[in-house]
């Protein structure tokens, strides 16, 4: 079985078709976040790390650091991307112990993560375009760092599933000239909204399958992109991932975490109420009337993705004796409670009276 090795300074994570699905987690990226980019630009990392320790708290076994932010008094990002980067690593590997993906579009900003990160982070990423191969793949090979592989080349991204397998084909033939092993490439087939593309799902499935028959290669993917426009994401996704897992895809980039409920969503709900004649208690705590009404938590969690991964993980027999299930699922314990760390309740050890019999 191929296994893809990624590591922190203490801990170690296997990509791998008999190992349990890899969460990397996306969160920390300003793409598409004003408020993240504003901040970034300002030296404000206060959302970085609340972003690191709420993914690895849902569940998170990577975590992808993205600096691609245009900032406004430099829009020259070959200069600003890489001290970014390497602060945002710094960052956030003390504050966490889960490998990390360095993910940017600039080599400088990839070497420069490369130089700050401990242990084997993952690099994302490459494509089958030629100028991105000669940038990315001898940095691959000079860090013996693993590498997500993107299946578009410079003809763009293709619908047709046989030209995406050709270019990850490509990309693992030309590592390979590089003394790049297959097990070192992850590739990520590109998966297309459904909303747009109705085959966009039977073509990854395909596509998966394909990929680790035919290259042995572990797979990722982006992986709300399947819902993207549609209404009921979470639903989507949450039949999409099982699926793909069963055939065979060992990651994806992805949100572990639901988004908090903020104040505007309780306010609706409360004048929803109102208009039904129920009558809450302005004194009650918000994170009770976000429970009690359905609509989750004010308090970042783990997201409803994240239940469909741990069911997949205990049902392609990736989760030992159904461990990491029912650890997940069992109540707190109460306070107070006399229960060592494996457990076990602590036994009174017993008196002994003068003349050395016990009590």
């Amino acid at each position: 079985m191929t296994r893809t090795i990624v590591e922190s300074k203490t801990k170690t994570t296997v990509i791998g078709f008999d190992e349990p699905f890899c969460v990397i987690g996306e969160r920390i990226n300003p793409t598409g976040r004003k408020k993240l980019a504003a901040e970034l630009e300002a030296g404000d990392f206060s959302t970085v790390e609340k972003d690191a320790l709420a993914q690895v708290a849902a569940g998170a076994t990577m975590l992808d650091v993205n600096a691609g932010v245009f900032f406004n008094s430099n829009p020259n990002p070959n200069e600003t991307e890489p001290p970014l980067m390497t602060r945002m690593i710094e960052l956030v590997q003390g504050l966490v112990d889960v490998p990390l993906c360095i993910d940017s579009s600039v080599p400088g900003a990839l070497e420069a993560g490369l130089a700050a990160c401990y242990g084997r982070p993952l690099l994302n990423s490459v494509t089958g375009e030629e100028e991105r191969l000669e940038a990315i793949l001898p940095l691959v090979k000079k860090y013996n760092v693993p590498v997500v592989a993107i299946s578009n080349d410079d003809t763009g991204i293709s619908e047709d599933p046989d030209v995406r397998f050709g270019v990850a084909q490509k990309i693992v033939e030309r590592a390979a000239d590089f003394g790049i092993p297959a097990c070192d490439i992850v590739v990520d087939p590109l998966v297309m909204p459904i909303g747009a593309v109705p085959s966009a799902g039977i073509q990854v499935i395909s596509l998966v399958q394909r990929l680790g028959k035919e290259l042995g290669v572990n797979t990722t993917c982006g992986a709300s992109n399947i819902s993207f426009g549609l209404p009921n994401r979470h639903g989507i996704n949450n039949a999409f991932l099982p699926m793909a897992i069963a055939a065979g895809m060992t990651s994806a980039i992805m949100n572990p975490t639901a988004l908090p409920v903020g104040p505007r969503k309780l306010a609706e709900k409360r004048a929803e109420l109102a208009a039904l004649g129920i009558v809450v208690p302005e004194d009650l705590d918000p994170e009770v009337l976000a429970k009690v009404t359905g609509l989750g938590s004010t308090q970042p969690c783990a997201g409803q993705e994240m239940e469909a991964i741990r069911a997949a993980n205990l049902m392609m027999d990736n989760d030992a004796n159904g461990a990491a299930w029912i650890q997940f699922y069992k109540p707190p314990k109460p306070a107070g409670s006399n229960e060592n760390a494996s457990g076990a309740r602590r036994r009174r050890r017993p008196s002994i009276d003068n003349s050395g019999a016990s009590v």
